[in-house]
């Protein structure tokens, strides 16, 4: 009458299955070859400049009037078309300070976390054997906060355990049935284990982040009396609760972003305090919290939870942009509900996220429909509906996407290998990259190419295991000669043609675009019905921004080639070669805002 499964079914799990528990650790050690842990990677502070394939851990040091190795060599190059500039570039990177940017000078804080990117050779092993497509194809991928890049062995791994096993649908108790459930078991596991949740926490299993969000938009008990706070510094799905929030009568108050995104805390908590629910019960709030900006590169203090659950506010954060390159504990940080998606952490699938969420917060949330897999008994015709017995379930519309959630345990266990590497590798990175774009100048007129409109980090990175105070993003804008902004779609096409995979837009996020932009006015003068072009119209030029974001398999070819693209643009012949060619492409079509180059 609801589930398909028998009531007797209902009443309890079935057992674990010992055999099944063995063969998937089996499988989990294929994973990763070559891991090491944090301690003895963080030892080997004197790791090659250049690593061999075929010996990678032998130490020794180039001279500096040492002859250039093969490319087969160089750790993080691809097996043919790099030229000697990449392999200088590189050695550049790693030698002693100052050094030298495509052929500029180089002051030594401009280059200042080279010397801890030794420390994370493992991740350049990872992008030998898991990554091996990128080298394939020529690609350069820089679009990380979009969508991270799966690891070969991950989707080997999971279609060989697919190809061995019969898994059924969930709702049902066949021995098919009782393995797919008993993998979404572990898959809850191994997401809690992950975020280090407290016993209290439960995991509903979604399509992605954006449907967890709007699980709570719908059925958090919104009243009149009730505040829905917010930072202008979010995602579109995390602005989309204010729909529920005003529908039922609502306050919607929002943190204003700085001109760099995220927001100012003691303005926050000035707002929280100002829209502080009378009463947790009579006037349920909620306080959503973006973890990391996907445009503006800010990470709120997490602190904030804590405040505003002292003022009586139920929390909710949003980590899909913070959980791919940092650490979090819901331990240390016990917010009522948090979201991810984990196709933005670990490549694959895509098609599921979650909303991890503690059990005494999902008993508060009202759902406005039921679904098949939601409830236990319908009476129909009438109105009698018996939600599912596990908490969880009842939020789980439909069959969850069962084929894949054995690949959520394997992600995270992947995920969890290398993580600790991660921040300290993309710090260095990111340092280069930023400082490297602020010393490009145009060949005819010595203006900068680029405007960098994102947070940078004040600090470096020294450990393994450290955190950043931002993520790995750069948001920025490219300017002819004149300093005038070059139009976005422009740019989008010269990488394309130089097979470089970034960004541009507003990246979902309206209120950190316009922040950092400087045309919050202009998006003051909005009016129901307006559109994209309206709005261009208004502003006079494209909207948004270019965004290169790092991640996982990232290196330092990557950053490089980057670097080079940004450094033709502001070559005029090339440039003018280029624009050429886009406008020829164009076929005719009237031109977006923007002149001549």
């Amino acid at each position: 009458m609801g589930n398909s499964h028998s009531s007797s079914a209902t009443a309890q799990r079935p057992p674990k299955n010992p055999a099944f528990r063995r063969q998937r650790s089996a499988v989990f050690s294929r994973i990763s070859l070559g891991r090491t842990s944090v301690a003895s990677s963080s030892s080997s502070q004197d790791c090659p400049t250049l690593v061999n394939e075929k010996a990678p851990y032998h130490k020794h040091q180039l001279s500096h009037s040492s002859s250039l190795p093969t490319l087969s060599n160089v750790a993080y190059a691809p097996s043919e078309g790099v030229s000697n500039d990449a392999v200088a570039a590189y050695n550049a990177f790693l030698r002693d300070f100052p050094g030298t940017v495509l052929g500029l000078r180089v002051h030594a804080n401009s280059l200042m976390g080279a010397l801890e990117y030794r420390l994370t050779w493992i991740l350049d092993t990872l992008r030998r054997t898991d990554y091996t497509r990128l080298e394939h194809t020529g690609e350069t991928y820089v679009d990380y906060m979009g969508g991270a890049l799966f690891p070969e062995s991950l989707i080997k791994v999971h279609t060989d355990f697919l190809s061995r096993n019969v898994m059924g649908n969930t709702h049902s108790v066949s021995n098919s049935s009782k393995l797919s459930l008993q993998c979404a078991d572990e898959a809850r596991a191994a997401v809690l284990s992950f975020f280090k949740a407290p016993p209290e926490y439960t995991v509903v299993f979604t399509a992605n982040a954006t449907g967890a969000l709007k699980l709570v938009g719908e059925s958090f008990p919104f009243t009149g009396g009730s505040s829905y706070v917010l930072g202008s510094d979010s995602h579109n799905s995390v602005h989309g609760i204010r729909q529920f929030a005003t529908f039922r009568g609502a306050k919607v108050a929002y943190v204003q972003s700085t001109p760099n995104g995220g927001f100012d805390a003691s303005i926050a908590k000035n707002i929280l305090l100002r829209n502080q629910p009378r009463s947790r019960e009579l006037a349920p709030s909620l306080f959503a919290l973006t973890g990391q900006s996907n445009i503006s590169n800010s990470k709120n203090s997490l602190s904030m939870i804590e405040y505003a659950e002292s003022l009586g506010y139920y929390t909710l954060l949003d980590a899909a942009a913070l959980a791919p390159t940092s650490t979090f504990s819901l331990k240390e940080y016990p917010v009522d509900a948090m979201v991810v998606s984990f196709y933005k952490m670990f490549g694959f699938p895509t098609g599921v996220g979650a909303l991890i969420v503690k059990k005494s917060f999902l008993a508060q949330l009202k759902r406005p429909w039921f679904a098949g897999g939601t409830v236990d008994v319908v009476q129909v015709p009438g109105t009698i509906v018996t939600r599912a017995h596990e908490l969880h379930e009842q939020f789980e519309d439909g069959t969850i996407n069962y084929l894949t959630l054995p690949a959520i345990t394997d992600g995270l266990q992947f995920l969890s290998a290398y993580l600790p590497f991660l921040p300290l590798r993309l710090s260095s990175l990111l340092h280069y990259l930023v400082n490297s774009l602020s010393l490009l100048r145009h060949d005819t007129t010595g203006e900068p190419v680029v405007r960098i409109l994102s947070r940078v980090p004040t600090r470096r990175l020294r450990s393994v295991g450290d955190q950043t105070e931002t993520g790995s993003t750069v948001s920025l804008i490219f300017l002819d000669p004149k300093g005038e902004m070059i139009p976005n779609s422009f740019i989008e096409y010269s990488a394309s043609k130089q097979f470089i995979s970034l960004r541009t837009g507003c990246m979902c996020n309206p209120g950190a675009a316009a922040a950092i932009l400087g045309i919050q006015e202009d998006m003051e003068k909005l009016y129901p019905g307006v559109t994209l072009d309206d709005f261009e119209r208004i502003v006079g030029r494209e909207l948004g921004v270019v965004r290169i974001s790092l991640g996982l398999a990232s290196n330092f070819q990557d950053v490089w080639k980057v670097v080079r693209f940004a450094a033709l643009i502001g070559d005029d012949k090339a440039r003018t070669a280029l624009w050429d060619r886009w406008i020829e492409s164009r076929e005719g079509a009237v031109c977006c805002v923007g002149q001549a180059l």
